[in-house]
């Protein structure tokens, strides 16, 4: 199969290994993407499987939490220039986006590009339109997601540079007051260790699955009876890097997040979902 420049430069993309190395690994897998890169992975080399998910280009990220802090939203809106991210228009546009995506809960990007915004004579899609002609740069809808807790609280964290934000949905008996520096906390964790799942049964399986082929070929050289414990090993490693309250504080190493968050907001406290937003690099 003819390895074409299109596919070494999207695996260089993906991993950030050399041209030669995306080459051969292209060579190595017929050309298909995935087993290229897990063959990268397999020898050693560093991998960038999260770059494919950031957000590129200029733009910020908003968040809007609701009375009592059952409900919140966090919306990311792109566009060309830092420039433009930074005007009032842009501003004004992306807070009450998030209010509106709180408030009216659209089902995708799509669905709230379709919805009666503000005053109700025009759509949301409508109105981006119109800022674009006035503004005369690109804006995109980047990304959208709603947290609701009726038995615990919502919270958030906006990094200063307002690229980078998380919200975070924790079931809990704690009153408002208390719980929003705390859920603030860790919403900071989230950005900054940048989980991958609230439980474990929510890292998906293909991945668990590519996980252990690669420490497989690690220990092939092992004894077999000691193979499976060494990958076993690994995997609550694997686990305890990916699953938010498995992690480790980002204050104290010694404790995990689940340990603080019962701590912070009482026994039985316990995450439930969050969703994390990076605009750019």
């Amino acid at each position: 199969m003819d390895i074409t420049s299109e596919m070494v430069r999207d695996l260089r993309e993906r991993t950030g290994a050399g041209l030669m190395e995306c080459k051969r690994a292209l060579g190595a897998a017929q050309g298909d993407l995935e087993a290229a890169v897990d063959f990268l992975r397999k020898s050693g080399l560093k991998t960038a499987e999260k770059k494919a998910e950031r957000e590129t280009g200029e733009g910020r990220v908003r968040v809007h939490v609701g009375p009592k802090s059952r409900v919140g939203a966090m919306v990311a809106l792109t566009c060309e220039t830092d420039f433009v991210a930074a005007t009032p228009e842009f501003d004004a546009l992306l807070s009450d986006l998030a209010a509106h995506v709180a408030e009216k809960n659209p089902a995708s990007v799509e669905a709230l590009l379709e919805q009666p915004f503000r005053d109700g004579k025009v759509t949301v899609g409508e109105t981006l339109k119109l800022l674009i002609g006035k503004i005369g740069e690109n804006m995109r809808l980047a990304r959208i997601v709603r947290l609701e807790n009726m038995k615990g609280r919502v919270g958030s964290y906006i990094h200063h540079d307002g690229k980078k934000g998380a919200i975070v949905s924790v079931t809990t008996p704690a009153e408002e007051a208390v719980a929003a520096e705390a859920l603030k906390e860790l919403a900071m964790h989230v950005v900054v260790f940048n989980p991958t799942a609230a439980r474990r049964d929510q890292v998906q399986s293909e991945q668990v699955e590519r996980e252990r082929a690669i420490y497989l070929e690690e220990v092939k050289s092992k004894p077999p009876e000691m193979q499976e414990k060494i990958i076993s090993g690994k995997l609550e490693k694997f686990y305890a890097d990916q699953v938010l309250p498995e992690q480790k504080w980002m204050k104290d190493e010694t404790k995990t997040v689940q340990k603080i968050v019962e701590e912070k907001l009482g026994a039985g406290s316990r995450v439930e979902a969050f969703a994390r937003f990076q605009i750019g690099k």
